[in-house]
């Protein structure tokens, strides 16, 4: 077309905090990013939709252009740093780095705001070529460490919807009229006629300590054939939250529930979230129920869904039926002395279903992870490492069984169906991927073009336990495509399914819920073909949109975590840690403190004992003189310089060469005679301690 002649490209700003920026085309094979230089940002800001024209190639695959349009701006509000200059003009200096310029305020605009307070900002006039945006504050969030004033930066800085309509909130209580309490009500007469009652069985829920939304609780059985008949049973939410309601124009907004460390923004109210539709221990709830006969082989001979009823006999948790199941805890097993075989069965599936998808070829990061212990202002007391037990690992194998079940039977009816999908990842990102592992002596075993979930799935046996686990482990995530939702079903790589969707979660993810609407459509044949064309239309909207939503939320979970952590170590400046290499670029070292799981730069200009080069293909740094390397995996003695909060980054040295450059300034001040007195015993210089960044007080989600 004539854009493609002239050379234009529409697509999204990625500004970065350096003054330059990438357009991101929007039409997939349009080709690479586009460079885009600070001269020719012109007035667009990080995250509008441009048109850009490509100017020169850098190399073949590397375009450079300039942004000729704004189609549509991104920011109509911005969360910063109010301060006033020193003319008096007042501004909001943005909280994300990567909108460049900052907001004028005028007077009579702040809304008595004082300097140093974040605040929430509506910009009232874009940018042009004379002047920067013009804007007006409309919320005061506080000062950046006043407790909880963090979150809210995020949820601003995110667009994240923090309290509920009152139109859904109206809703929600409608439903519940009648009916007592939210966390005990039971469901009405008129709700269970026609319903399966699986209100005899023994179903639990298992969860976390802390969670107080339950989607999905578990019945299991042992068959006088020796199979095992497994019951997935979900909070039937399509029955309260009709399609077209408020409270599902609001879900579908939200898209998901966000979990940030000390607040949970949930899709639905509390009404419906933690308490008519929760699977709560002893209340009848209603269910989707998907249950399953699966052979000695994890295969799944027979299936039934059913509209049903449930009433939970206990809410337990990860630890006390991973306490039961490995014999830590006596007191616990005597406590549910009664679900304890119920328990053990689960365990025996659990095995069997864990080795088919071993077969399979699936792939499973099992990395440790970092969790935050908080204290009462929210601030970060301890991090420490999450356990993964063998209860979280049953009940995810579980899950995702029911849900690659509810997936065929989809695909099988040939009516419409929300997927979750995994393509291939893209054949040059595992080539670099395998150029990348060459030269830390491992490889993927298998021509490129054959490379298949296995081939990676054996990768991560071999180099489990290993320093080098980790760095490999983040770049193979990379180097795959991201997950997402799709109306066709395209099979899910990465777990060696070819049928997979999400129907486990509908409290907390608006894909879940159509998949609920879906199947109960598909398992009655209620569908007309008008209402399946329909379908058949909003379906690819539904699915990129809640990706998008998706991709948001856990963006947002993990930069406030990640600025916790930051805001973690400010007070523990010139203290030393393990850790253990987790990048290398030519501009330093990504070290990993084993103790605390935060991640710091060790950056080359404080490796002053030598001129380190990179080398690319072997992803190391080496001293010229020295002969040293550092390579991905390596452990490493770190000493933390300096703390940056508005970068939210540690910035840490590598002990080793501090405490050897220190000695040689020693050495040779030591040499060194002072005038008009003969040499002798040097006396240390007198030093200033460095300036230290940060506060001085110590603070505690396929």
């Amino acid at each position: 077309g004539l854009a493609e002649k002239m050379d234009l490209v529409a697509g999204r700003v990625q500004a970065h905090a350096g003054g330059f920026a990438f357009v991101l085309p929007e039409r997939p094979g349009e080709g690479p990013d586009i460079f885009i230089p600070a001269a020719g940002l012109k007035e667009a800001m990080h995250g509008d939709r441009v048109v850009a024209r490509v100017e020169r190639y850098r190399d073949a695959d590397r375009p450079e252009g300039r942004i000729v349009r704004i189609l549509k701006r991104a920011n109509a509000t911005v969360v910063g740093r109010y301060e006033r200059g020193d003319g008096r003009l007042g501004f909001v200096k943005p909280f994300d780095q990567r909108l460049l310029v900052d907001v004028a305020i005028p007077d009579g605009e702040a809304r008595g705001a004082k300097p140093g307070q974040m605040v929430t900002v509506e910009i009232t006039q874009w940018p042009t070529a004379a002047r920067g945006p013009l804007g007006r504050i409309t919320e005061v969030l506080g000062h950046e460490d006043d407790p909880g004033v963090d979150t809210r930066i995020i949820i601003r800085k995110y667009g994240l919807a923090d309290r509920h309509t009152d139109e859904s909130i109206a809703e929600a209580r409608r439903v519940l009229e009648g009916r007592g309490a939210p966390r005990t009500a039971h469901a009405r007469k008129q709700d269970v006629a026609g319903r399966t009652d699986f209100t005899g069985l023994d179903i639990v829920t298992i969860d976390g300590e802390h969670a107080r939304d339950f989607d999905d609780a578990i019945s299991i059985e042992k068959l006088p054939n020796g199979h095992y008949w497994l019951g997935v049973h979900i909070a039937d939410v399509s029955h309260y939250v009709r399609e077209g309601s408020a409270l599902d124009a609001e879900a579908y907004e939200r898209g998901t529930s966000v979990y940030f460390p000390e607040r949970a923004l949930h899709m639905f109210p509390e009404e419906l979230a933690t308490g008519l539709c929760s699977l709560n221990p002893r209340v009848d709830r209603l269910v989707q129920s998907c249950l399953m006969e699966v052979d000695r082989n994890g295969q799944v001979c027979r299936y039934e869904f059913h509209d049903g009823v449930i009433r939970t006999r206990e809410r337990m948790t990860y630890t006390d039926v991973n306490a039961i199941l490995t014999g830590e805890s006596p007191e616990t097993a005597a406590k549910y002395g009664a679900l304890v075989p119920l328990f053990e069965r689960m365990r025996e599936l659990y095995e069997i279903l864990r080795d088919r998808r071993r077969r399979l070829g699936s792939i499973d990061f099992d990395l440790e992870e970092a969790e935050v212990v908080l204290d009462e202002e929210g601030r970060i007391e301890e991090i420490v490492a999450s356990e993964r037990n063998i209860a979280h690992r049953l009940v995810e194998e579980f899950m995702l069984l029911a849900n690659e079940t509810v997936a065929e039977f989809l695909d099988a009816s040939g009516g419409p169906g929300l997927y979750r999908v995994h393509e291939e990842p893209d054949p040059l990102k595992v080539a670099k991927f395998e150029e990348f592992l060459s030269g830390l002596g491992h490889g993927l075993a298998a021509p490129l073009h054959t490379v298949r979930p296995r081939h990676f799935q054996v990768l991560l046996q071999r180099i489990h336990g290993r320093p080098e686990e980790r760095p490999i482990a983040a770049l193979m995530l990379r180097t795959m495509q991201k997950a997402r939702y799709a109306p066709a079903n395209l099979g899910h790589f990465g777990l060696a399914f070819s049928s997979y969707t999400h129907f486990t979660s509908p409290i907390r993810r608006y894909p879940d819920l159509v998949v609920h609407r879906l199947l109960r459509a598909a398992r009655h044949q209620s569908l007309s073909e008008i209402e399946k064309e329909d379908l058949q239309e909003e379906l690819p909207e539904i699915a990129r949109h809640t990706s998008d939503r998706e991709r948001i939320a856990d963006e947002a979970e993990r930069e406030l975590l990640q600025w916790k952590k930051v805001r973690f170590m400010a007070d523990k400046v010139g203290e030393d840690f393990d850790g253990y290499i987790t990048g290398v670029a030519s501009f330093g070292l990504f070290v990993q403190l084993v103790e605390h799981f935060v991640e710091g730069l060790v950056h080359v200009s404080t490796m002053a004992d030598d001129y380190y080069r990179f080398h690319d293909v072997t992803h190391t740094l080496g001293g010229e003189h020295t002969r040293k390397t550092y390579r991905l995996g390596d452990r490493v003695g770190v000493r933390v310089l300096r703390v940056d909060m508005d970068k939210r980054q540690v910035e840490l040295g590598v002990t080793e060469i501090l405490d050897a450059v220190r000695g040689e300034r020693r050495a040779r001040v030591a040499r060194v005679p002072r005038r008009g007195k003969a040499a002798g015993p040097a006396k240390e210089p007198t030093r200033k301690r460095p300036r230290q960044g940060g506060a001085k007080t110590r603070r505690r989600r396929r």
